[in-house]
């Protein structure tokens, strides 16, 4: 056994994050390790072979990659790099995926060329995972779904198979708030083969409300149950954890103040990066919520459309529902209608695809008709971070859309991008109709801007409090890794990362 704080010979420290299921705590749980490891003076990276979301984010070289490996990064106090996340898989319509390998997008994955892509996909995630083992001290590690997925096993190459090239022992995260905590971890250990179950060598229950205390001797029970596999410690529930989430599923409302603004925003079927909605649901006094169906919508403040990966059946599914007469009657109501990138593209009136980017060559749709633009698909995307100017904010985000969007004689853009991927440009972006009660822009994580995002607001009839600071990034990160280290000690997890038998 090699002493504690001294890697195994030939081995990057490194630690995986395995969960019974998805949403079980993985993506939270490896930025509180990134964190800790950080304020540790460890040189820390994350790292995912593959993410299937279509919340991505663009690195400083223009590349796309998980926003969960964003976030870690930033919690690590990295620049996010695409060998963080080498495989991307974004769903699109029709049961198909487009592939971003290592920052750009390769084609499309289905279900009958899986096999055939595996191979090279398995070698550009092991160079990547190389590559930055090479540069950082220690590895965390993020699974994906289950390990156990008997049906899956043979070609997962995100879990157990990762962590046995990286050497990396494994936690197991159960969430005991959604139930059968005890069932997952036990059921997990018991349908992995003994040598996947040695790979696993500590369990971990996450968002546990009250004091431990209160399980008794229900963790002695679990590790018998899961062969003699110990549970390093009981995670709290973090409530209204401003943390950008992976999935939609994760997305609430959450504020103590009675709410003076409703915001809904409508969950087309293929969203795309919807946490750029996150800051709104943590100002205070603000009800930001889903909506699905029309007869949800009643009169909101302001009705947003969100980023998609399939805009024309987005489009498509919206106007079989009667979204866009909904929208035009909340229009006419005082309601003010957002569109962000894809929802940009859908306020306008018409989009093509002369070249089959999203569906069959010469495919078209009319939009909503509410901005006086067109939006063309072109195959290649234009994908960078950028800063955009509206009236005296200067709007740092990022990019990621495919085709381009014109404005009919008149039309205002609504705003000018004036720094694209480090290089000074003057690129109009969007547009403004109706006064200004309709507009839409390409720019992800406009409302991360605390001074647009508060006098967006303030135009659209909220009344919170200026002086009040909503939670920052930093404060949520020490929070989790806070969290972290007081249900497990850094003594145990240090040894965890740095010993080996």
């Amino acid at each position: 056994m090699t002493s504690v704080g001294t890697a195994p010979a030939g081995r990057t420290p490194a630690v995986m994050v395995l969960g019974t299921h998805s949403n079980a705590g993985k993506s939270v749980v490896a930025t509180g390790l990134c964190r800790l490891l950080a304020r540790r003076g460890y040189r820390v990276a994350p790292f995912k072979a593959q993410n299937m979301s279509n919340n991505a984010g663009v690195t400083a070289a223009g590349g796309e990659m998980g926003r969960a490996q964003f976030v870690q990064a930033e919690a690590a106090g990295i620049e996010p790099h695409t060998d963080m996340n080498p495989v991307l898989l974004k769903p699109e319509a029709g049961h198909r995926s487009q592939i971003i390998v290592d920052g750009v997008v390769y084609g499309h994955l289905d279900a009958s060329n899986w096999r055939e892509l595996k191979p090279m996909l398995w070698r550009h995630v092991r160079a990547a995972y190389d590559r930055l083992a090479q540069r950082f001290d220690v590895i965390v590690l993020e699974g994906a779904g289950s390990p156990a997925e008997i049906n899956l096993k043979a070609e997962d190459m995100v879990n157990l198979a990762m962590a046995r090239h990286a050497a990396a022992p494994c936690l197991l995260v159960g969430d005991i708030d959604r139930g059968g905590v005890f069932a997952a971890l036990a059921g997990t250990m018991l349908v992995l083969e003994p040598e996947e179950r040695r790979q696993v060598k500590g369990l971990l229950i996450n968002k546990f409300r009250g004091d431990p205390a209160l399980l008794g001797d229900a963790l002695e029970r679990l590790r018998e149950l899961a062969f003699d596999t110990p549970c390093l410690g009981v995670l709290p529930y973090l409530p209204n954890l401003a943390i950008a989430a992976e999935d939609a599923e994760s997305f609430s409302t959450a504020g103590s103040l009675p709410a003076t603004c409703d915001i809904a925003v409508v969950q087309v079927p293929h969203i795309a990066n919807f946490d750029d909605f996150d800051p709104l649901v943590h100002e205070p006094g603000v009800r930001l919520r889903w909506v699905r169906h029309p007869q949800q919508l009643g009169s909101p403040a302001a009705v947003i459309l969100p980023g998609t990966k399939a805009t024309l059946a987005d489009l498509a599914w919206m106007r079989s529902l009667g979204w866009d007469g909904a929208i035009h009657k909340a229009l006419a109501g005082g309601t003010q209608v957002v569109g962000v990138c894809g929802g940009l593209q859908m306020l306008g009136n018409v989009i093509t695809d002369p070249d089959g980017v999203e569906s069959n060559p010469g495919a078209s749709s009319p939009g909503l008709g509410l901005l006086q633009v067109e939006t063309s698909f072109r195959r290649g995307k234009q994908t960078s971070q950028a800063v955009l100017q509206v009236g005296t904010e200067r709007i740092e985000g990022y990019e990621i859309h495919a085709g381009a969007t014109t404005r009919a004689p008149g039309t205002k853009p609504f705003g000018h991008i004036v720094r694209r991927s480090g290089t000074d440009v003057d690129v109009e972006d969007g547009a403004v109709g109706h006064g200004g009660a309709v507009w839409g822009t390409y720019l992800h994580g406009i409302f991360h801007h605390q001074g647009f995002r508060r006098h967006w607001l303030q135009d659209v009839g909220w009344q919170g409090q200026e002086g009040i600071v909503t939670s920052v990034p930093d404060v949520e990160y020490d929070r989790v890794a806070d969290a972290v280290e007081a249900a497990v000690g850094w003594p145990l997890l240090e040894s965890f990362l740095f010993t080996t038998d």
